[in-house]
């Protein structure tokens, strides 16, 4: 099988920062209550002329700039976004033309928060199957401050507006892509939701006003979700390629909650020094998270060549994905 690795990363964040003493002012919520349950401290607000493929561009020329790479040696672009610029076409349509990336396909993934980990597996899979891919860019791009009820104290003190990016190339054998697992349970696809815009609940003045057209999630299923199944697929994932646990040396989580993080680093018996967050200063940014943590990790040089890395990705659908890494 072709060996494809991360080559490069790049992230942004928008300039604005929205502390958790700035929501109190209008929410019935503390700083205090925030930073204890869920982990943030502060987010990014993207500035009202940036869409989500401004901070997806943003984000991807940096990684471009770390592989010495041009816009124009990229072959294809697979960008996981739930709150794209418009419905149609894609956002990753607008980054190719706005970036230049003129020799490459270009298509969204909707994976919700497991889009990163999702479009990273897609990426991979074009490779190994298209010999012209040679260097695909992966983006994870959200702006869910447009989406949210900000005055929703159960949603909003959460997200927070950002983008990671990667760029794929081969790699020396026994380097790069594992293997993953992908997994949905579309019994529950009502437990993280946005209803507006689509064929069920169509925007309108009424919906709106009927409180429709709002971001909704229910927190508790959420938790019950992602401290059982991650483990377990986890576990599942790299039980496939004989590893346990203990043989990861790094796992990048999606930034969902801080709580969460521990307790399923904890379910793993791995230590939080084996982790990086940035939810407390970024909050949650969904699709883009993973990319954005991992993007930051490296930064800090916190994962070495030869590491066995792992990718996971949970939320809405209710989707998980979990992605291993041998690092180039």
């Amino acid at each position: 099988m072709r060996p494809v690795g991360i080559f490069s990363t790049g992230m942004y964040v928008p300039e604005r920062i929205v502390t958790n003493f700035d929501l109190e002012k209008t929410l019935d919520i503390s700083d205090e209550w925030i930073s204890e349950k869920v982990g943030v401290r502060q987010r990014r607000i993207a500035a009202p002329d940036q869409a989500t493929s401004d901070l997806a561009i943003a984000a991807a020329r940096a990684a471009l700039d770390r592989a010495g790479m041009s816009p124009l040696d990229i072959d294809l672009i697979v960008l996981a976004t739930s709150s794209p610029d418009v419905i149609q076409p894609s956002t990753a349509a607008i980054v190719q033309g706005k970036l230049g990336v003129m020799n490459a396909a270009a298509f969204d993934v909707s994976a919700i928060c497991s889009g990163s980990v999702y479009a990273l597996d897609v990426a991979v899979g074009m490779m190994q199957s298209h010999r012209s891919f040679d260097n695909v860019l992966v983006i994870g791009a959200e702006t869910y401050s447009r989406i949210l009820d900000w005055s929703d104290r159960t949603t909003c003190v959460y997200f927070g507006d950002g983008a990671g990016a990667a760029v794929l190339t081969d790699v020396a054998q026994s380097h790069g892509f594992l293997g993953s697992l992908l997994g949905t349970d579309g019994t529950h696809w009502d437990v993280i939701i946005f209803l507006g815009g689509g064929s069920r609940y169509p925007a309108s003045h009424d919906t709106v006003e009927a409180g429709l057209h709002r971001f909704q999630m229910e927190g508790p299923k959420v938790w019950t979700f992602a401290t059982t199944i991650v483990p377990k697929a986890i576990k599942e994932a790299l039980a496939t390629h004989n590893l346990n646990p203990q043989n990861a040396d790094f796992l990048i989580s999606h930034q969902a909650n801080i709580n969460i993080i521990k307790a399923n680093m904890a379910a793993l018996n791995l230590p939080m020094s084996k982790t990086h967050t940035c939810l407390e200063r970024f909050g949650n940014t969904s699709g883009a998270s993973v990319l954005l943590a991992l993007s930051e990790a490296l930064e800090l040089g916190k994962i070495s060549r030869g590491d066995i890395v792992v990718l996971v990705g949970f939320g809405g659908g209710l989707a998980w994905g979990v992605s291993i890494w041998r690092w180039m």
